[in-house]
């Protein structure tokens, strides 16, 4: 078959890579070689955040204030447009407005937490500084400092790939599921990639969009794959020592981080580790879980809580900070999309977005800010 643009990978990234380029009329295909949405999307716990793990003093410091900023902006818009698109798939993604509460895990951690604060507060972002006595009247548990970070969110990430992917299909876009890519042919003009059951896809354009596994295709230098744990406790009758069930996360690297679902559960995820072997990251299941369990129990020691479900995951990550899209020079007319970091589904709606501009219009103002792949 021919197409205008083939998209590899039908989770988090394709699929919203396939809802923009569907509203722009493109000639579309997706392609995925296992059921849609069930790679790393359905391991990504969803707290929808414009703030990533590598903090924004820090991006200042690497990338300069201007491009810092911008970065953040992009991602509080990706946010609204996540907020907004979901409104109108006919699958509920369940998306919720949450405000997060970003607290140091140190003493000494309370100085990021005011360069943190001088650069959101300067760029007019909706954040609040709060101190220890401040925290422990809302939330009963003490901290040296906090940032307050109103109008994040929460999300059914599986629920709103599957919404995307419909609504694209509606609009004329062909998506094949179980389709594992094992070949190609590039060149100048067009790119021809091959399945394992000995089809051929011509387009003219592709987007590479599977996840980490975007390094099977091509090695990237300032990419990295980690390890991350997450349980999910029982359901909770009673929410009230929790204000307003807010996303939590800290500072400490690797950091913990809790947030609430809609069946009234929490998932408390993270003591990310380096670990890239499947057996040695599932080793450490058990031993992540008591500890992740013990983490919620410091902060909410009236809650009856145990981890009914547990797991261990593969992500991508980048070494400086904020994610890449790009094209290398032995992948002509392929767009490599790696919305890595802990912030995954709203780096690929702003990248989704750019990409769309790439694609239609030759050319977007901010795509020189995650254009940073090693051309080689």
């Amino acid at each position: 078959m021919t197409c205008d643009v083939l998209i590899i990978g039908g989770g988090s990234s394709g699929a919203q890579c396939a809802h923009y380029l569907s509203e722009a009329g493109l000639d579309v295909v997706v392609v995925d070689k296992r059921n849609i949405g069930e790679g790393s999307t359905l391991t990504n716990t969803a707290l929808i955040q414009y703030l990533g793990d590598k903090m924004l003093f820090e991006l200042v410091n690497t990338f300069g204030e201007e491009t810092a900023i911008k970065h953040t902006k992009l991602c509080e818009e990706a946010i609204r447009d996540i907020e907004a698109i979901s409104t109108k798939l006919e699958i509920p993604s369940d998306f919720v407005r949450r405000d997060s509460l970003y607290y140091a895990s140190y003493e000494e951690d309370t100085k990021k937490i005011e360069a943190e604060y001088y650069y959101l507060n300067k760029h007019q972002f909706q954040v609040s500084l709060l101190s220890s006595d401040e925290i422990f009247k809302k939330y009963g548990f003490h901290k040296h400092k906090a940032l307050y970070i109103n109008n994040d969110g929460e999300i059914n990430p599986y629920k709103f790939n599957h919404g995307l992917i419909q609504h694209a299909h509606q609009k004329g876009v062909r998506v094949y599921e179980n389709t594992r890519i094992n070949g190609k042919k590039l060149t100048n003009d067009q790119a021809i990639f091959y399945t394992e059951n000995q089809h051929s896809i011509t387009a003219k354009k592709v987007i590479m969009a599977a996840g980490y596994e975007n390094l099977e295709f091509k090695k990237e230098k300032n990419s990295l794959l980690l390890s991350s744990y997450v349980v999910v406790t029982n359901p909770i009758d009673d929410f009230s020592s929790w204000h307003k069930r807010i996303l939590i996360w800290e500072t400490a690297r690797p950091y913990i981080y809790m947030r609430t679902t809609l069946d009234n559960r929490i998932i408390i995820g993270g003591l990310d580790d380096n670990t890239t072997n499947p057996e040695d990251r599932d080793s450490k299941i058990m031993y992540r879980k008591e500890k992740l369990i013990a983490e919620c129990n410091k902060l909410f020691p009236k809650l009856d809580i145990k981890a009914e479900y547990y797991l261990g995951a593969f992500y991508g990550g980048t070494h400086d900070g904020l994610p890449l899209i790009g094209e290398y020079e032995d992948f002509p007319n392929c767009y490599f999309l790696m919305a890595y970091g802990d912030n995954g589904l709203v780096y690929s709606m702003a990248l989704a977005k750019i990409l769309k501009d790439i694609l239609t219009k030759g050319t977007h103002p901010d795509y020189a800010i995650y254009n940073r792949v090693m051309k080689k």
